[in-house]
């Protein structure tokens, strides 16, 4: 049996999670054990990057999966269009 690419990308999502996760955790043992600030600022580096491209996977799928589905093709570009920036401007605050 077949796994949905639904589930096959949720399963991606949570794995970029547990990496995430692990990053933290490295963040905080580096924390505690006083290690060099450039090595700190590079894991503080690596999660912010995770997080930046978890965050635009799922700003994607969800542009892909809710606003342009079709329901949404009944509205004027320009208010999708609208919609995308309001979006993108709460989400990458």
């Amino acid at each position: 049996m077949n796994m949905s690419n639904t589930e096959r990308e949720k399963q991606k999502l949570v794995a970029r999670i547990h990496r995430i996760r692990g990053q933290v955790d490295a963040i905080e043992r580096s924390l505690t054990t006083e290690d060099d600030c450039a090595a700190l600022l590079m894991l503080l580096a690596n999660v912010r990057g995770g997080i930046n491209s978890l965050m635009a996977e799922v700003l994607e799928d969800h542009i892909r999966l809710h606003m342009m589905s079709p329901e949404k093709d009944t509205l004027p570009t320009t208010e999708l269009a609208e919609d995308l920036i309001e979006l993108v401007r709460a989400y990458l605050k």
